[in-house]
């Protein structure tokens, strides 16, 4: 489906991978552990499987504590031995993750056209609070929404759909914009329109629904909204 720009009255907003890398979080690992990319791979992957599983289990815990047991497979998994410290200062690098260069201007140009932009996460507030202030946007975000207040991870519709009761608007009026192709997916399935963040180049999706705009960066959003 194309991307209709009149239809949009809202913005939101996944956080890692979106607003900030969480590839730093391999730099990290690379002070404490000799191979750190294949922890980190893992870390990843198995922190998303764990909230997806989750959603179906009834298994809700707060996102925190489920990528706190993913970094712990991911080092058992690679024979990676570390102590509890140096564990949790890893895991404390969420709280401080580089935003990605053209986001703070993106929001202001976006915020600047009259655009209410809010943060949509799995991740928990006190996580988002962090994240929010650590990336110095806390001035051009309106307001935060965790999963945390469901209870759902992404890409439950439910999720999605209480974003919208938050923002105050039909789902069909908001954009999902995110970096996560599962993510642009329950957006569009809640009744949003799926903005993908493609910083990487990578191909698209051959499963399911493609997203209604394939974004480069936040100025990309810009000027399709402008169209």
């Amino acid at each position: 489906m194309a991307f209709d720009p009149g239809r949009v009255s809202a913005l939101t907003f996944d956080s890692y991978s979106t607003l900030v890398d969480v590839d730093a979080a391999e730099r990290a690992l690379a002070e404490r552990v000799d191979d750190p990319e294949p922890v980190s791979e893992i870390w990843r992957a198995r922190s998303l499987e764990y909230t997806m599983v989750a959603n179906h289990v009834d298994a809700y815990r707060p996102f925190y504590e489920v990528n706190r047991d993913a970094l712990q497979y991911a080092l058992d998994a690679t024979g990676a031995d570390l102590s509890a410290d140096e564990r949790d200062e890893i895991l404390a690098v969420y709280h401080e993750l580089d935003v990605f260069d053209d986001v703070r201007d993106g929001l202001e140009r976006l915020v600047g056209a009259g655009y209410d932009c809010y943060v949509l996460s799995n991740g928990n507030p006190e996580m988002l609070d962090s994240l929010v202030d650590h990336a110095d946007i806390d001035g051009l975000i309106a307001d935060t929404i965790s999963a945390d207040e469901v209870e759902l991870f992404k890409p439950h519709a439910d999720l999605y759909r209480h974003a919208a009761e938050r923002v105050g608007e039909p789902a069909e009026n908001l954009a999902h914009v995110t970096a996560l192709w599962f993510d642009v997916m329950g957006a569009i399935h809640a009744g949003m329109q799926g903005v993908w963040v493609d910083r990487k180049g990578d191909p698209p999706e051959t499963f399911g629904p493609g997203p209604d705009l394939t974004i480069e960066t936040f100025h990309d959003l810009v000027d399709a909204l402008a169209e």
